[in-house]
């Protein structure tokens, strides 16, 4: 086998110029400096958790009056299909204060 030399003084200097430039470039990243910052990663989180937070509720709101109006078109099952068909008619009913 036959051995690597060992790299000179300039090439060492070189690689590790390239290193430096690499890592300032790197901490110099949005991400980065989101997690060097506590307070910008608490504000990041809240609004992450206020976006996910809002999404489930739309999404089940979505879920569940979609599969109360598909049961209330269900006749054959008489039990689910009254069950649904109140569930319905007390969405579509306007509340009096």
């Amino acid at each position: 086998m036959t051995e690597k030399p060992e790299p000179n003084q300039d090439e060492l200097h070189t690689e590790l110029s390239l290193l430096r430039k690499e890592v300032a470039h790197l901490n110099n990243n949005r991400f980065v400096r989101l997690y060097n910052s506590l307070w910008k990663l608490i504000g990041f989180q809240f609004l992450r958790g206020l976006a996910f937070g809002f999404g489930t509720v739309v999404g089940a709101t979505i879920l569940v009056s979609a599969l109360a109006y598909s049961l209330s078109k269900i006749d054959f099952i008489p039990v689910i299909g009254n069950w649904a068909a109140e569930i319905a008619k007390m969405i579509q009913e306007p509340r009096n204060p």
